[in-house]
């Protein structure tokens, strides 16, 4: 059986870029554009608010993977939600994560923050080995909070959670 449950899935590939499933995850359409990220890690917040900032067009929507959404995309993803060492993106029925994610997710940003996507030159094993770097690092370089920090009242739309 493959990696997301479903027998004979081509898709899928074990720790790295994509999976591919016949259904959404639970309480995402097919459309939508889910940004999951550690919720007390200083920098995983940072970006969250980078892309709060720079999304106008606000596709994407959020979710700290502690949250009980997050835990319940990660679980359809077969991805651990006891610990968190990636950035997870989730689009159409596929997750992406690691340095993927991140170029998928910046590729979706207006004027200047697009063109970060050059980073699509760079051989994959390369991009992940200083993610991971940077990921296992997190904490001790950029800080954690002791709790998820609440996302401020003008950006709780933003979340998936949202009403």
């Amino acid at each position: 059986m493959s990696r997301s449950g479903l027998a004979g899935n081509t898709c899928c590939s074990s720790k790295t870029l994509l999976m591919c499933n016949e259904q959404n995850p639970p309480g995402v359409s097919h459309d939508d554009h889910i940004v999951l990220f550690d919720g007390v890690c200083k920098l995983c917040s940072f970006w969250a608010r980078f892309l709060i900032r720079h999304d106008r067009e606000q596709r994407y929507k959020l979710a700290t993977v502690q949250s009980e959404e997050g835990k319940a995309i990660l679980s359809w993803a077969a991805l651990p939600t006891s610990y968190y060492d990636t950035l997870v993106y989730v689009h159409g029925g596929k997750f992406y994560v690691r340095s993927t994610a991140v170029i998928k997710i910046v590729a979706g940003l207006p004027f200047p923050w697009r063109f970060a996507v050059i980073a699509w030159l760079i051989p994959k094993p390369l991009r992940d080995w200083i993610y991971d770097r940077i990921a296992q690092n997190r904490y001790s370089i950029f800080g954690k909070y002791d709790r998820c920090v609440l996302p401020e009242p003008d950006h709780m739309k933003r979340f998936l959670n949202a009403k």
